[in-house]
């Protein structure tokens, strides 16, 4: 290109080299793109706190229990102490640059951590010294591996009562089947918790309650302690031999692997996703923070020891490679919407390759639109610092995008390339949403139009037997949150239904449809014919649509509105109002008139022949299933036990937690309505549970009835 080049390095798999740029603010070997996941109460968002002081981002720790954290911004969060949305920052560590995106912990949100996910390079899961691996931590853990995310485990809360290192590390063995190795591991435990023995270097860690943690010692291993260090020493370089040759080959030439070597090795296998190092500490009490954050620089992945991102030519569905080279053709990733009162849609990105600039036109395959870029900013929670480049790399924001939506790639359009979306759960629950008079209607519509656009996870429908507005989301907390946030942000107040169950409705056999639409509209006649055949899907797939046609036999602009037309079909069902999923729809025969052929008429017929396919299909309803958790004392097992079974539960596991006893089971959402006072009288407020969607069944007989005669 001419320019000028800064660093390079050796592109994985294709022997390019990877560009860049002079003017970049780090070399990309010095990025980290990393996010803080856990169950909620584990402790992310004040791990997170503590990173930005010690790293000088903020001058004085925010806590949770004080309402007043950076990244906890949104007013619902400082109120109620808990992440719904995951926020952005930029910090700077041993001269990197250090991207982070902190997710929420709640089950109802978890959406949030699915899409920051998916553009991150590397995580860190933090997990409670006591509770280990609950829920939710196995639910985010699973997302980081759908996406292949390269991790370190911090067991945080090592001074609280019950704190256990070696539990959690057993458990992310067993529970979550990762490779956890411990790279640290702690001195003392629970009251008696002052620091930690780095593994690698052989050495203790002391932190300084006076300065908050801010500084450390570091001193000989305690001589009480050495023998448990040598050991887990020993098998640190063992685990990390097993996965890294150029270890192993050094521990046989030399009984023993030097500090570097050590690191390097492990570098490796983080990178590769073949071991999770795990490190201790408490961060309420500022222990363990700086380590950690060393080792995010020290393992985590940059984005150049990741393998490129890949796409399709959206022309010709040809596999693409975009490497981060800030030369080469921009692409990015919309993961995130949010709406600002000054700026309107701003649109959260992670730039793959080349360079996006302030100003520049951007294609957006899915729209094919160009749209042009007013501004560019690097994120620091709910504050933005205006730049006018993001490189190869890079995580920030855009104003200026219209049509974009989550998950939409925008890219130039002489080099167009369609990346990998993003995968959204379900909704499990709904209500009805009406404006309190008629006069707020439009201003009703366009608060709920922003908040779908925001959160893939609220889904915004008209029912068509009541013509109510109906509004979908993860749990009833995710419910009154928008229900919240329509007053707060939008000033729309309205009046709301009691939280329902979200069910849907299937195809358990195979069935045909076929409709012929011909009708005169407006003086003009609309032509189509339509043939489909369905069939059932794995449970949990979603639904999915394919052509046995040619182009020649139905043309593009038609094949578009027949898929509007099954997704209109799909999104009111024929047993009741719920949507139908994991289906299989093929279109096996069209029919198309030169002259009077419309895509109106392409679009009604398939939504007939979609209902008349799915009908003769043996419909059945899905109820949603809930992974409950509850962690009881024993006097009160026979009782939980009986109450599960009374609300249609299965115990799928019992274990011991210490002195508690855990209950795994799987239960429908519609007998967990008051479950929490339940749990509270039957065990006298001593047990405490957590839910979290688990996967939609087939619906019982009686309650299918009872569905059919609503």
């Amino acid at each position: 290109m001419g320019a000028v080049l800064g660093s390079s390095a050796e592109s994985k798999g294709s022997g390019s080299k990877r560009r860049e740029a002079p003017d970049r603010q780090r070399a990309l070997s010095q990025v980290r793109n990393i996010g803080i996941i856990a169950h909620i109460d584990a402790g992310k968002t004040t791990t997170t706190e503590r990173m930005l002081y010690y790293a000088g981002r903020v001058h004085k720790i925010g806590e949770v229990h004080e309402g007043n954290t950076v990244m906890d911004w949104m007013a619902q969060e400082k109120e109620r102490g808990i992440t719904i949305t995951s926020a952005a920052t930029t910090c700077y560590w041993l001269d990197h640059q250090v991207n982070i995106i902190d997710t929420p912990g709640h089950v109802d949100f978890t959406v949030e951590v699915e899409r920051s996910l998916r553009v991150l390079d590397g995580a860190v899961g933090v997990f409670c010294g006591v509770g280990g691996v609950q829920p939710q931590s196995e639910t985010v853990w699973h997302q980081a591996d759908r996406y292949g995310v390269p991790r370190l485990a911090f067991v945080n809360k090592m001074d609280r009562m019950g704190a256990s290192f070696d539990t959690v590390v057993l458990e992310m063995r067993e529970r979550l089947g990762a490779n956890a190795v411990p790279i640290q591991i702690p001195i003392g435990a629970e009251e008696a918790y002052s620091g930690l023995i780095d593994l690698i270097e052989m050495e203790s860690i002391l932190f300084d309650d006076e300065s908050l943690g801010a500084e450390l010692s570091r001193g000989e291993v305690p001589s009480e302690l050495a023998t448990v260090a040598e050991s887990a020493r020993a098998e640190l370089v063992e685990k990390v031999a097993e996965k890294d040759e150029e270890v192993l080959e050094a521990f046989l030439e030399q009984g023993d692997v030097s500090v570097d070597v050590l690191k390097a090795g492990i570098r490796r296998v983080v990178a590769a996703n073949e071991m999770t190092p795990v490190l201790c500490g408490s961060s309420l009490k500022n222990k363990g923070v700086q380590p950690l954050l060393d080792a995010v620089i020290a393992y985590l992945p940059s984005p150049l020891d990741v393998p490129p991102i890949e796409g399709v030519n959206p022309k010709t569905e040809a596999t693409l490679i975009r490497e981060p080279d800030d030369f080469g053709p921009t692409s990015l990733l919309a993961f995130k919407l949010m709406t600002d009162p000054y700026l309107g849609r701003i649109a959260f990105v992670r730039v793959y390759s080349g360079q996006l600039k302030k100003g520049q036109n951007i294609f957006n395959p899915r729209t094919r639109k160009r749209e042009r870029i007013m501004s560019l900013m690097q994120l620091h929670a709910d504050d933005r610092v205006e730049v006018e480049t993001l490189y190869s790399g890079e995580i920030g924001a855009v104003s200026g995008l219209k049509s974009v939506t989550t998950g939409d790639t925008l890219c130039v359009e002489n080099a167009p390339v369609l990346l990998a979306g993003i995968r959204f759960p379900e909704p499990v629950m709904f209500m009805a949403v009406e404006p309190k008079t008629r006069a707020d209607r439009d201003k009703l519509d366009a608060a709920l139009e922003m908040l779908a656009g925001e959160d893939p996870s609220c889904v915004i429908r008209s029912d068509p037997e009541t013509g109510q507005t109906v509004m979908s989301g993860m749990g009833e907390l995710h419910l009154e949150i928008l229900k919240d946030r329509m007053l707060r942000e939008f000033k729309v107040a309205a009046n709301t239904g009691k939280p329902m169950v979200a069910y849907h409705e299937t195809a358990t056999g195979k069935g045909s449809g076929r409709h012929e639409f011909d009708r005169e509209l407006g003086g003009q006649r609309h032509y189509a014919k339509v043939v489909l055949d369905v069939g059932p899907r794995e449970r949990g797939s979603g639904n999915s649509i394919e052509f046995d046609l040619s182009k020649s036999v139905l043309p593009e602009k038609f094949r578009a509105s027949v898929e509007e037309g099954i997704r209109d079909g799909a999104m009111t069902g024929v047993l009741s109002r719920y949507a139908v999923t994991d289906i299989t729809v093929r279109v096996v025969d069209a029919t198309v008139d030169p002259e009077f052929s419309t895509e109106v008429a392409f679009r009604t017929a398939a939504t007939m022949a979609f209902r008349e396919a799915v009908t003769a299909a043996k419909p059945e309803f899905l109820e949603p299933i809930m992974a409950l958790e509850i962690v009881t004392p024993a006097e009160y097992m026979g009782d939980v036990l009986g109450d599960i079974n009374s609300r249609r539960g299965k115990v799928r596991e019992m274990t011991n937690r210490g002195v508690l006893q855990v209950v795994h089971a799987g239960v429908p959402l519609a007998e967990l309505f008051g479950y929490s006072t339940a749990i509270r009288s039957l065990t006298r407020g001593r047990a405490n549970y957590t839910m979290e969607p688990e996967q939609f069944d087939i619906a019982p007989a009686q309650l299918k009835n009872e569905l059919l005669n609503r």
